[in-house]
């Protein structure tokens, strides 16, 4: 089998995968007891609106009242060409929601998930080649500890003591002060700490236990005793193999930190991105809005399978194709 036609059936695979998730979440959709016409009908009632009009009017955004083959093949067809429907509570369409509060998430996501890819494995491989030493020990406690503790937890208490006692950071965040500002990168601190603390804990244990099973490979003493120095074995020698198991929990670590650590960052921090949007519309039954901020980190986990699966071909020399 040529590596393309490995590449090709794991596209493949992944099509069909999507085309499953959407299905069966269509399906829960169907049967779900609530589909926000409550809400929505107490919205208008609130605003002097007529209740009977207003389910009426929701049941014809939303196609609830046609049949249910043809809501299907619409769903299908909406998703495709990324029209996710409308977002009652906010006014506006769904995806126009989401690119609005995606931002947000990122501006403390993706510096949280550097520093723990980047400082987990190094204090990973570090522990790793200086075992049962201080600073191996000093290593695995701070594992433990970031693994240990609660999220909200510690955002509360990153709160009360560096915020409400010191006065040195922000509480909670405020829009408005720009990107690439001071104010902005000041309030973001405390997210990024909270959000990236368990993840490098977790790239700490896994990598150090990854990099102990070729630290004393014959292969590694080879490479020593043909002069190699230190960084040339640790990169190339130790690190390169380690690298091919722990990409398994590359996807799985992003995902956490970017979606599951979202919900509980963004809501102690009050951060207006994806995870506090999908929070509230979990609150109001927006199920329109619930069900984009739902499938979005399935969609990814899909993608980063996908690319996790073509990365072995390249980082494991033992998966052999006729083409390579």
């Amino acid at each position: 089998m040529s590596m393309h036609w490995y590449v090709a059936r794991r596209v493949a695979w992944a099509v069909v995968a999507t085309y499953l998730i959407l299905s069966i979440t269509f399906g829960l959709l169907a049967v779900a007891p609530g589909d926000g016409q409550t809400a929505f009908a107490f919205k208008a009632a609130t605003q002097g609106g007529d209740v009977d009009e207003a389910q009426e009017t929701f049941d014809e955004i939303t196609g609830r009242d046609e049949p249910l083959l043809t809501r299907y093949k619409n769903y299908m067809v909406n998703m495709a060409t990324l029209n996710w429907g409308w977002s009652f509570t906010r006014n506006q369409p769904v995806l126009d929601a989401i690119a609005q509060a995606y931002p947000y998430s990122l501006m403390y996501a993706v510096p949280a998930t550097l520093i723990s890819i980047v400082a987990g494995y190094a204090i990973g491989l570090y522990s790793a080649t200086h075992q049962y030493t201080l600073t191996d020990y000093f290593g695995t406690f701070t594992a433990f500890f970031g693994i240990s503790i609660p999220n909200f937890w510690f955002g509360i208490m990153l709160i009360l003591v560096f915020a409400v006692d010191l006065g040195w950071l922000p509480s909670y965040y405020q829009t408005g002060r720009g990107v690439w500002t001071v104010a902005n990168a000041k309030q973001l601190i405390l997210p990024i700490i909270v959000l990236s603390t368990g993840a490098i804990a977790g790239n700490m244990r896994y990598s150090r236990a990854e990099a102990l099973e070729y630290v004393h490979a014959d292969f590694v003493k080879t490479a020593r005793a043909k002069g190699a120095d230190d960084w040339r074995v640790l990169i190339r020698h130790i690190f390169r193999p380690a690298l091919v198991p722990l990409m398994t929990i590359l996807v799985a670590d992003i995902l956490g930190l970017l979606f599951a650590g979202a919900y509980i960052t963004e809501v102690v921090f009050q951060i207006p991105g994806l995870g506090l949007l999908s929070y509230k519309a979990i609150i109001q039954q927006d199920t329109a809005l619930v069900m984009a901020t739902t499938l979005i980190p399935v969609f990814i986990a899909i993608i980063g399978n996908l690319v996790q699966d073509i990365a072995y071909t390249v980082l494991d020399p033992r998966i052999s194709y006729g083409d390579r």
